[in-house]
């Protein structure tokens, strides 16, 4: 088994209080509704919570130092934690895929993909760091 490098105490504490503030989100609104809905929810949390964060962060593509195009991630927490939503039947690895390379192009340490179309959130969070697999072996979340 491959030891995948773990983020710093400062992003996992920061990702408790994103996921803390994701399970308020969803307790209000429950499942169902458009992703956008959830991230501007979320953003209203943020900002009720006081965590600084940018929404829509643009993410250049770049191919022999030329850009190609961009990609929108959803959430930045702090300039650490990046934050995708999703309100789908289930997380495709595509939608994994997704976020590590999100990771990747910012050079981020952890991110959260957050699915809200679940009964529950807790059964929709996936931790996700950058490595061989991108996939943290250890629970969608830990207190």
């Amino acid at each position: 088994m491959v030891e995948l490098p773990e983020p710093s105490s400062a992003a996992d504490q920061l990702a408790h209080r994103v996921i803390g503030a994701a399970i308020q989100v969803h307790r209000v609104l429950g499942p169902g509704l458009l992703e956008s809905l959830y991230e501007e929810a979320l953003s209203v949390e943020f900002e009720h919570l006081g965590i600084p964060h940018q929404r829509q962060v643009s993410i250049p593509a770049t191919y022999r130092n030329r850009v190609i195009g961009r990609f929108r991630c959803d959430l930045v927490a702090d300039g650490r934690v990046l934050v995708e939503i999703k309100a789908a039947t289930g997380i495709a690895n595509v939608h994994v895929a997704q976020v590590i390379t999100y990771l990747k192009l910012l050079n981020l340490e952890l991110g959260l993909l957050l699915n809200f179309n679940r009964p529950t959130l807790a059964q929709g969070i996936r931790r996700v760091i950058p490595g061989s697999s991108g996939v943290s072996p250890s629970p969608a979340w830990r207190l």
